[in-house]
């Protein structure tokens, strides 16, 4: 019997694209697909695939949030994050809330299909190019700029830090993640206490630092 798999993803290219690459392995096959996870956990928890595919910049309910929920309604669905973000937090935060793999878009075409196999078979899989700096990190050695403070962010938190970081306003933000300006606002707030700093320009500081430290990691 073929692996059912769902994918979730806000671009519509990225979809077609898995689909058609699902479609050319004889033991796999599509379930369903949705832009959201308004969308893709109703549909999910009505037909549950044996995987499920996330992305984890989803406009409103976050892909770390889907995957949390998917662990408590459908822990027989498999998660595994595609996304842009290489940042080892975004590894680690991701199997912690219940994924079985991660793959980084940028290699995505070899190692989605690997992937999915290896956590089909019981295995953690982790894109080659993050899991040495994720080994570092859950081992507790240092990976730079305020490591225990960042660790202290929520999900949504650390979200927000990052957008700061790549140089996104308040108002893209809002935009983005279907939240109000002053929830952002509040966001920032938090950031600024659990990190100890003075100011907003201060965040984005040190935003744009963690920023470029986690690409280069």
């Amino acid at each position: 019997m073929a692996t059912r798999i769902f994918i979730v993803d806000d671009h519509p290219l990225v979809r077609e694209w898995l689909a058609a690459l699902l479609r050319r392995q004889p033991d796999l096959e599509l379930s369903g697909s949705a832009p959201d996870a308004t969308v893709a956990l109703p549909a999910m928890l009505i037909d549950p695939p044996d995987v499920a595919i996330v992305d984890l910049s989803l406009k409103g309910i976050s892909g770390l949030d889907l995957i949390k929920d998917l662990a408590e309604h459908l822990p027989g669905t498999q998660a595994i994050v595609l996304s842009m973000h290489e940042e080892v937090f975004y590894a680690e935060r991701a199997l912690r809330a219940g994924a079985r793999g991660y793959v980084t878009k940028e290699e995505a075409t070899d190692r989605i299909i690997e992937a999915i196999r290896a956590v089909q078979a019981g295995r953690v899989f982790v894109s080659p190019n993050l899991l040495a700096a994720l080994t570092t990190r859950m081992a507790g050695r240092p990976q730079g700029f305020a490591k225990e403070n960042i660790a202290t962010l929520s999900d949504r938190e650390l979200d927000v830090f990052r957008r700061l970081g790549q140089g996104q306003t308040t108002r893209q933000i809002s935009d983005e993640l279907v939240i109000s300006i002053k929830t952002v606002q509040a966001y920032a707030a938090r950031i600024k206490e659990k990190l100890q700093l003075a100011n907003g320009a201060e965040l984005v500081r040190e935003a744009v630092r963690w920023v470029e430290q986690q690409s280069g990691s």
